[in-house]
């Protein structure tokens, strides 16, 4: 092999290294970035079910507000909006390249990694927007009313709504489903774990996980009662739908619960960002 052939292979390794430094940052960063907001929202819920929101929303804009009061409030919130475009970006990669693991190159994991970029790029979007002064968009729930009612004005609008509700719910069922039967395992580099890490690692999987299905699947049913009465206002957004959980039979301590979960899930969102697999 001549000194140019070697001096190429050099330069493609260099490549591909920097490349995958650059995913991983990425994606660690996105990863922590998503854990602070559930964190907060988790808090937020926590309050609202023991009677002191303090006027905030349990949502994003919510999140967002409780940052921009504390001290560095502005850097801190750049620097989220930051590692959310991270996080796109990771989707990105995955959706043109392929994901970590056996199976991460086939069709259905890229198109489940492109609909995660779009997703994230437009959460990257409010925030950076959030973090620029343009904070008077309105609460979620009254986005979610918003996009319905124009929805619902669409041909077969009702059955766009429903079917979207519908999507939620199983959305939610399958996050709840996966997070029980610990399929978060296989992404996890559980061999750099100790055994108490593991377990921690476990709490905040299954209970994060189960609270996120739970919040998503009830989003879904208001959606769907939205489309059969043709009423937008039955649609929430994730505060509506967190404060719902406090009329249900076991009043505020169901919806603290859920809000415990939130937290658990941001707190596994932080330990995903040291030991996923990227």
């Amino acid at each position: 092999m001549n000194a140019g052939a070697v001096a190429r292979g050099q330069e493609i390794g260099a490549r591909r290294a920097a490349t995958g430094s650059a995913r991983e940052g990425a994606a660690r960063a996105g990863l922590a970035a998503r854990g602070v907001i559930y964190v907060l929202v988790g808090l937020l819920a926590l309050r609202i079910a023991f009677g002191d929101s303090g006027g905030r929303q349990a949502d994003r804009g919510g999140a967002l507000q409780e940052i921009a009061t504390k001290p560095f409030g502005a850097v801190l919130l750049w620097a989220l909006g930051a590692g959310l475009v991270g996080m796109a970006l990771w989707r990105l990669s995955e959706a043109l390249f392929g994901a970590a693991g056996a199976d991460g190159g086939k069709a259905g994991k890229r198109l489940a990694s492109a609909g995660r970029c779009v997703f994230y790029g437009f959460v990257a979007y409010s925030v950076l927007a959030f973090a620029a002064g343009a904070r008077g968009s309105g609460s979620g729930d009254r986005q979610s009313r918003d996009v319905t009612a124009k929805a619902l004005g669409m041909p077969g609008g009702q059955w766009i709504v429903g079917v979207a509700g519908a999507g939620l719910v199983v959305a939610g069922g399958w996050i709840a489903v996966r997070a029980v039967m610990r399929k978060y395992h296989k992404h996890l580099k559980l061999a750099e774990m100790s055994r108490r890490v593991r377990r921690a690692v476990d709490t905040t999987g299954v209970g994060g996980g189960a609270a996120r299905g739970v919040v998503f699947a009830a989003a879904g049913v208001f959606a769907i009662r939205a489309a059969v009465k043709y009423q937008p206002d039955q649609a929430k957004g994730m505060d509506g739908t967190l404060r719902s959980f406090a009329s249900a039979p076991m009043g505020p301590w169901l919806l603290a619960l859920v809000a415990a979960g939130l937290v658990l899930f941001g707190l596994f969102s932080f330990a995903m960002a040291r030991w996923r697999k990227v």
